[in-house]
């Protein structure tokens, strides 16, 4: 966790918040939820902030795209990856077992759950340092003229350009109530015999997740 709060230059006050950033929910009651919960709101805060700031001429629409493109489950992956938190996640046998510290899913939450963490830890102006400093190649790579068009939107042009079936989504599972629920999506590709099942905590965020998987595979061929 040292070389944690090196990466992100913040050191913690209460290292037990840090560590309950990391725990994930197969460890028990004793998880992550609360704080991604938290760190989800914030983190839309402060994109939504730095874009209104950075954009002044761009309108509401392109801004909500901006914004999600940057706050959705892979790129929160990408930080993740950069901040090597695959290597100190605290998983329950289970998840060990089945590899989930390499899970995108788990890692994108983990890295909201650390900013949840920083927030109760200090204050807004800290964790807003703290995200930017993260964000700041994302953001000053970023075009707000690119289409961004989110992962079901692609996989669909992608399928419709070949005259391809459309994707189905079917939610097969909810895990848990009210903000600790986790949804289970499947998505079925009728014509390439390509199905397959993704968890977030929204249904929105699982559909995306399965069509991203989905496209690149499509893609990959």
């Amino acid at each position: 966790m040292d070389k944690l709060q090196q990466k992100i230059n913040y050191q913690f006050k209460d290292i037990a918040l840090l560590k309950l950033a990391l725990t994930h929910r197969s460890m028990g009651k004793n998880n992550n939820e609360r704080l991604e919960f938290l760190g989800d709101s914030i983190l839309g805060v402060v994109i939504s902030r730095e874009l209104y700031k950075r954009f002044d001429h761009v309108d509401e629409g392109k801004l909500s795209r901006l914004r999600s493109h940057l706050v959705r489950g892979q790129t929160l992956a990408q930080i993740a990856g950069e901040l090597e938190l695959s290597d100190i996640l605290i998983l329950g046998p289970g998840e060990l077992k089945s590899g989930g510290y390499r899970r995108e899913s788990i890692q994108a939450d983990a890295v909201e759950a650390v900013f949840g963490a920083v927030f109760l830890d200090s204050d807004f102006e800290t964790v807003n340092r703290v995200i930017l400093d993260l964000y700041r190649d994302l953001l000053d790579d970023i075009n707000p003229n690119d289409s961004l068009k989110d992962p079901k939107t692609q996989l669909q042009e992608y399928l419709q350009k070949r005259g391809n079936t459309l994707p189905s989504y079917e939610l097969v599972k909810t895990v848990g109530k009210d903000h600790n629920a986790v949804f289970s999506v499947k998505c079925v590709l009728q014509d390439q015999a390509m199905q397959i099942e993704q968890s977030a905590k929204s249904i929105k965020r699982a559909e995306q997740s399965c069509a991203q998987i989905l496209l690149d595979k499509l893609i990959a061929l």
